[in-house]
């Protein structure tokens, strides 16, 4: 049976009188992908905060490879192998693509300031050198390298989404959490995004724990779902076992009304013909 890589146990955050997390819970098996769904201000972005480290949790553990990191700093955390991208963009937008890449290795760093300035010495240019293969088998897996050299300010909104991912993979993390990674996209874009986050779940083993509203890239490539409303974990499970749940369709998907106000219409058109 396939371990958890993430426990969540009774997470429950509030800002003043507002709870924005009520005792959730729930686990993560290493090697999936699952994805937190909910309408706007349910929860989500909040639930990937506690995980992350960026919120402290007004009560509740988290377990992140069998170990508490409760209180740890975000970056302890990535110490650990925990990568994470933005919801809004976290991109220096005035560095090039490969150096906002190289910002994600800064953490795996053996050299400091004080063996840096000896750089052929110390063995600065080889550890950097290192670093900068490994960047690059991320900049060609993710298909940038034509835009390696840019600016990363002067992108386009896909590209520059791709390239935050890049950063996230160059951590080398055990587990991956996406803020809606495809939000802003078109079609063809959120279909390479969809390819690209299977292909680094299947082929370099990362767990994702996603954020996403298309309901489609949720279907198609999520191990698992779980739905979040007004901060609580209504359910969880299979996609389609999800899916099919009528407090789900009700609530969320909203799939009742639509066939309410179908029948509705039906009739209007019966009764006038």
């Amino acid at each position: 049976m396939t371990k958890s890589i993430l426990n969540i146990e009774q997470i429950s955050l509030a800002f003043g009188g507002v709870k924005a997390l009520t005792e959730v819970s729930f686990s993560v098996k290493q090697g999936s992908v699952f994805s937190i769904i909910g309408p706007n201000g349910a929860g989500k972005t909040s639930m990937l905060n506690c995980i992350s480290g960026r919120y402290r949790p007004n009560s509740g553990k988290i377990s992140f490879d069998g170990k508490d990191v409760t209180s740890l700093r975000p970056n302890d955390r990535a110490d650990l192998g925990m990568g994470r991208t933005f919801q809004n963009l976290a991109l220096f937008g005035h560095m090039s693509v490969l150096d906002n890449i190289m910002v994600g290795r800064h953490h795996l760093l053996k050299n400091n300031w004080l063996t840096g300035p000896l750089y052929w010495a110390s063995g600065a240019q080889k550890e950097e050198l290192a670093h900068r293969r490994k960047v690059e088998e991320v900049i060609d897996f993710l298909e940038i390298s034509h835009i390696r050299k840019s600016v990363a300010g002067t992108l386009s909104y896909g590209l520059r989404k791709r390239v935050e991912l890049a950063r996230a993979m160059a951590l080398n993390p055990k587990l991956i959490l996406l803020d809606e990674p495809m939000a802003g996209m078109n079609l063809e874009e959120k279909e390479d995004m969809a390819r690209y986050i299977l292909d680094l779940n299947e082929e370099f083993g990362i767990t994702v724990v996603m954020i996403e509203h298309d309901m489609g890239v949720v279907m198609d490539i999520s191990h698992e779902v779980m739905v979040l409303d007004f901060g609580k974990k209504l359910i969880s499970g299979l996609p389609d076992e999800v899916m099919a749940d009528p407090y789900v369709k009700r609530a969320y998907l909203g799939l009742e009304e639509e066939a309410d106000e179908a029948e509705t219409s039906q009739v209007k058109l019966e009764e006038v013909s």
